[in-house]
């Protein structure tokens, strides 16, 4: 024994059947790519709060009034 569970055995099977194409759904490299996209997606939204802050702060409250109105996304 490896010291991993049965469950634990069962689950890296059936990864790596699902990356051989045997099975269906996500592959390793897909769930790898998937995270990375997250990972971007919260820095991106991150970098959009700071900017729409910063331009609410230099540019006053007309500003602050166009962006609160939900156009920004």
């Amino acid at each position: 024994m490896v010291g991993a569970s049965p469950d634990t055995l069962r689950t890296w099977y059936r990864q790596l059947e699902t990356d051989a194409g045997r099975l269906p759904g996500v592959t390793s490299e897909e769930k790898g790519r998937i995270k990375e996209l997250e990972r971007e997606v919260r820095e991106l939204r991150r970098a959009n709060q700071i900017l729409l802050a910063t331009s609410s702060f230099l540019l006053g409250s007309s500003t602050r009034n166009f962006l609160g109105s939900g156009f920004h996304g």
